[in-house]
């Protein structure tokens, strides 16, 4: 069974940075797809950015040059730098894993099979 902990959300003002983590255990961090999402209140679930296990990454349009994915595999650990962060990041950031590779490429939340309780992130203008 996978387990994913998220922390590292806050309040921030726009402008300034947060770095989310997200520790998993249970698997293997090498044959995982790992991805961040977002849900802001009354919106879908959306991808920020995903991260395959050589390093590859994909980002969702909103967040390229602002959001960094990346991952330590001998800590098991994925984390989503977040620079320049707007009032409209703000949202319940989740970490999610996912064997296959079309959540991945999509960013899709629905290709996704494990999924952390979320982190809180607010940005105030």
């Amino acid at each position: 069974q996978v387990q994913l902990v998220e922390s590292g959300g806050g309040s921030v003002q726009a402008g300034g940075s947060l770095r989310l983590s997200c520790v998993a255990s249970g698997y293997s961090a090498m044959s995982y797809y790992m991805g961040w999402f977002r849900q802001a209140p009354g919106k879908e679930r959306e991808g920020v950015a995903t991260i395959s296990s050589d390093g590859s990454t994909r980002y969702a349009d909103s967040v390229k040059g602002r959001f960094i994915i990346s991952q330590d595999n001998a800590k098991n650990t994925l984390y989503l730098q977040m620079n320049m962060l707007k009032p409209e990041d703000s949202a319940m950031y989740y970490c999610a894993a996912d064997l296959g590779l079309r959540g991945f490429y999509l960013l899709s939340p629905r290709d996704f099979t494990y999924w952390g309780q979320g982190t809180q992130v607010t940005v105030s203008s």
